[in-house]
């Protein structure tokens, strides 16, 4: 394989959570009073940290979300992991392999230590990743689009960027991966290649993605 760390996005990547927090999301803003479909919070905020939400309610309403904005949402969307979260079709096998041929990998995500372990246990892939192999953008100072947390990662991990390969499924985070100076790859299950400009090469399905590695 030519890359020395596989660094994973972890929501629409390894969980399947992006409809059911975007959904809550969205249904969280309009009963605010922001009224936000779907279709608005994938295109806003798939990918982001919360602080995005925050920021961009601030500047195009000028009021502050409630203070406890961020516990009640990630209360809701934990309640709704339990019930619904399910892993990508295809990552057991992904992991797998990497593990087969001795290739590290990590998930570098915008969600919280606390929202990524929640969602693993859930769908049983804590087996899959040590603690220290998880980085959160609560690792560091600015989440997606920057690159601090893949430069993070990659520097926690022992790996230089150009060796790095990235897999992600957002613009923010493809936009991350190619200012941190890594290849990237973007996973269009959710959205079309077209979004992911600038993107390394696609794939609609995890079983192509190893394909793509080698």
């Amino acid at each position: 394989m030519r890359y020395d760390l596989i660094i994973f996005d972890n929501d629409g990547v390894l969980v399947d959570s992006e409809p059911i927090s975007n959904n809550i999301l969205a249904g969280y803003l309009t009963e605010l009073g922001h009224p936000t479909s779907y279709d608005d919070s994938l295109r806003d905020y798939m990918g982001a940290a919360v602080h995005r939400v925050h920021d961009l309610v601030l500047e195009r309403t000028g009021r502050q979300l409630p203070e406890n904005f961020d516990e009640t949402l990630h209360a809701r969307i934990f309640a709704a992991f339990e019930r619904e979260l399910t892993p990508v079709a295809g990552v057991a096998e992904v992991l797998g392999k990497l593990v087969a041929d001795g290739v590290p990998y990590c998930v570098a995500s915008s969600g919280t230590h606390e929202r990524i372990r929640v969602g693993q246990m859930v769908t049983g892939l804590d087996e899959w990743f040590e603690d220290s192999w998880i980085f959160s953008a609560q690792d560091v100072g600015r989440g997606k689009p920057a690159p601090d947390l893949f430069l993070y990662a990659a520097e926690q991990m022992g790996v230089p960027a150009d060796r790095c390969a990235v897999v992600e499924d957002s613009p923010l985070g493809v936009a991350a991966a190619k200012a941190a100076g890594m290849d990237v790859y973007g996973f269009t299950a959710m959205t079309p290649a077209e979004r992911l400009t600038g993107a390394t090469g696609f794939f609609s399905d995890l079983g192509e993605l190893r394909g793509l590695l080698v």
